[in-house]
């Protein structure tokens, strides 16, 4: 029977179950009495400590495999552990330092995002992932109108954080460029600084409210907003997926295939994200909690990102259940607080 995660342990089960699991995160072999014996930290005996392991592996939070005398943390084990027992290690100044160089202000948020993901590979040795930010939470600063071929034009919007999208659109008829210019200078000149969402609203207001010459120029205005403004779906950017293939917890084929499916398909790894836009600080999803199929091996260290108040998205590491919390927690977080910054134009220099 699992035991649930608030389950009350005394003392020195709570001393051996942190230190079984922070060895079995070291080494990654099942962890015996007689090794807690001599590196627990109680001045027990082998037989004590077996009853204590006996007792951790009956509430849930242990298992015994079948070819060892040692026992290994369950995802339930390990919950417990990250909730209440991991000692999470300071991050170095130098760390620090090197996220802030590398998620500099001003650099774009897709290349942000993409540095954001490839930095949370590199200093954990598992995937890094970032969920992109919702276009509608961005003021746009320009949009321009080109015309293509047939009805089709392309739409370049400029928003406040520096990111630049195209989007070819077809509107219900076609337009020449002069017509273009003058819907493209009505948008810029009425409607710079504010966010999409805002924009489409007023437009579609104002048309209802319009009985004059301007009928003409906001019914066009309508037609090509209502595709150039509205936001894109949301998207995640990954990195580092070939380093779970060095890790012996992940290494059977299938597991891996299926991870990799996961990867690709992107829509688990974005709904389990967006559990987390509400809630403040790290979180972390281990086994079946992470709601990706079958990954019973593996976890999600994930936090928020802000900028001027607003919750932007989310990053985070997907590695094995094994991995060193008290290490990935910290990255994940002071890696959120560098990508907000860097999206913030309020923030001060670096």
């Amino acid at each position: 029977m699992a035991a649930p995660a608030d389950t009350p342990l005394d003392p020195r089960a709570r001393q051996l179950l942190r230190a079984l699991i922070s060895r079995y995160i070291r080494d990654g072999e099942p962890v015996g009495s007689q090794t807690l014996a001599r590196h627990g930290g109680l001045d027990v005996s082998p037989a004590t400590i077996r009853n204590i392991l006996a007792e951790l592996e009956e509430v849930g939070l242990l298992s015994s495999p079948h070819t060892s005398a040692g026992r290994v943390p369950t995802a339930q084990g390990y919950r417990v552990f990250v909730d209440s027992l991991v000692q999470v290690k300071s991050l170095g100044e130098g760390e620090i330092t090197r996220l802030r160089a590398e998620l500099p202000a001003g650099a774009g948020t897709q290349a942000l995002l993409g540095n954001a993901s490839e930095l949370l590979s590199a200093m954990t040795h598992f995937v890094g992932v970032v969920s992109a930010p919702r276009r509608e939470q961005f003021a746009f600063r320009y949009i321009d109108f080109v015309p293509l071929d047939g009805r089709r034009v392309m739409a370049i919007l400029v928003f406040a954080d520096n990111d630049v999208q195209n989007r070819v659109i077809e509107p219900r008829r076609t337009y020449d460029r002069s017509e273009l210019e003058r819907i493209a200078n009505y948008l810029n000149t009425h409607f710079a600084g504010r966010p999409l969402a805002d924009i489409r609203a007023t437009l579609l207001r104002e048309l209802r409210a319009a009985r004059s010459e301007m009928e003409g120029l906001l019914a066009e205005a309508v037609d090509l907003a209502e595709q150039a403004l509205v936001p894109p779906g949301d998207d995640v950017v990954l990195a580092g997926q070939t380093r779970l293939m060095s890790v012996q917890d992940l290494s059977d084929l299938e597991r891996l295939r299926d991870l990799f499916e996961t990867f690709a398909r992107k829509r688990e790894i974005l709904q389990l994200l967006e559990r987390t836009l509400r809630a403040p600080g790290v979180r972390i999803f281990i086994g079946e909690d992470t709601g990706l199929a079958r990954h019973d091996s593996v976890s999600v260290v994930t936090a928020p990102y802000m900028a001027g108040g607003q919750v932007l998205g989310v990053l985070g590491v997907i590695g094995p259940t094994r991995m060193a919390y008290d290490r990935v927690i910290p990255v994940v977080q002071a890696a959120a607080d560098a990508l907000g910054a860097a999206l913030n134009p309020d923030s001060p220099a670096q």
